[in-house]
């Protein structure tokens, strides 16, 4: 029986990277131990399925190192005000995917004649957060009031996305890589990029977390879009990272989702802190995490309590946090963005893009779930 010879180093730095529990994948690949070992070499069968299980390209077992891989977007996530080191593979894959889909309705858009957005770009760090936000507000068309006008949270993120949908960016929300329900994204890695682009502009949310978490991640991207800087981010409402472009975002989002006059005049006197959550949550459709920087930010908060009730939100929003399910085909419209789905479909039912890309792009691979997803976005077979 044939072997291939592979460089011990990469199975080690395949299983780290995939970040799969060394005792799963050593129960599932006997021989693992022994191939990290240099006791023993895999078949081309055995390579072939550990590559699938840790998600690696086959190819890189055959480098004489493991490979470096970059973040394709610079990456401002921290720990403990820490950069984080290596991406997972689902996260590096998700990036691919957003890339070829940008890449794709770039050149889509150009042969449509569609303009550059004059919106992306047109800020700068220096301009003040308050500023910004009532400007990236006015060409939403999305303002507190129309906030307060939407019943729940899950209403208002959808109002959001479909102002930012209608001015040109593709937002795509995804808790998973493409349609895999078993490559779950982890919130605690990333909660979402942007990727800038004057005909393409893209933002992508962990769909994982929180729904009125993924509001701020929203506005805090679209922060990166108006100052023309893709980034990975942790885009958290807490304590701010030391990147001083993450700050600024995080301080337009703050002031885009609750104006500073807006909150002194909903805060009520000696109201208990749970109480006040609660209620200026509710009433401006954000999370409790927004609120409570907000609070800190108006100088209501001291910083020990603010660590201390922040820690605890975290923790109570953690428990709340629902996986992607439902309709497969409002789902996918998700993941991929309206905007998007619709430019592709009609491109593929047209002929000016194959099936096999199209199905690629979005993660199916049955003709009559395109036919449907068609059906769905109401575009004519």
């Amino acid at each position: 029986m044939t072997r291939v010879a592979v460089n011990p180093g990469l199975f080690r730095w395949a299983r780290e990277r995939s970040r799969i529990e060394p005792l799963v994948l050593a129960a599932r690949f006997p021989q693992l131990p022994a191939w990290e070992n240099a006791a023993a070499q895999p078949t081309l069968k055995q390579l072939e399925s550990y590559a699938r299980a840790t998600h690696a390209p086959i190819g890189f077992f055959f480098l004489p190192e493991p490979p470096h891989e970059p973040l394709p977007i610079p990456d401002f996530r921290t720990v403990a005000g820490r950069p984080i080191a290596r991406p997972s593979p689902n996260l590096l894959d998700t990036i691919y995917v957003c890339q070829e889909r940008q890449a794709w309705y770039r050149e889509f858009a150009t042969v449509s004649n569609q303009d550059p957005l004059d919106f992306v770009g047109s800020l700068t760090r220096r301009t003040p957060p308050a500023e910004a936000a009532a400007a990236i507000s006015r060409a939403l068309g999305f303002d507190l009031e129309m906030r307060r006008d939407c019943p729940t949270w899950t209403e208002a993120l959808r109002r959001f996305i479909d102002q930012t949908d209608k001015m040109g960016t593709l937002v795509m929300i995804s808790g998973v890589v493409l349609n895999n329900n078993r490559r779950h994204l982890d919130p605690e890695e990333f909660r979402g990029f942007a990727m800038v682009d004057p005909l393409a502009p893209l933002v992508f949310i962990n769909g994982a977390d929180s729904k009125a978490a993924q509001m701020f991640t929203l506005a805090h991207e679209l922060a990166h879009l108006w100052i023309g800087a893709s980034a990975l981010s942790d885009s958290t409402a807490g304590i701010g990272p030391d990147q001083a472009i993450e700050r600024w975002c995080n301080s337009v989002a703050a002031e885009l989702l609750v104006p500073m006059a807006a909150l002194r005049a909903s805060l009520v006197a000696r109201e208990a802190l749970p109480d006040t959550l609660v209620r200026l949550a509710c009433a401006f459709k954000v999370s409790t995490l927004v609120v409570l920087r907000r609070l800190s930010d108006a100088g209501q908060l001291e910083q020990a309590a603010f660590r201390r009730a922040y820690a605890t939100e975290l923790r109570r929003l953690a428990d709340l946090r629902q996986s992607s399910g439902g309709d497969f085909y409002r789902t996918t419209t998700a993941r991929v963005s309206r905007r998007f789905g619709r430019a592709l479909v009609e491109s593929t039912l047209e002929g000016r893009t194959l099936y096999r890309d199209a199905f690629r792009m979005l993660g199916i691979s049955k003709t009559g779930t395109f036919n449907e997803f068609a059906r769905r976005l109401e575009l004519a077979l």
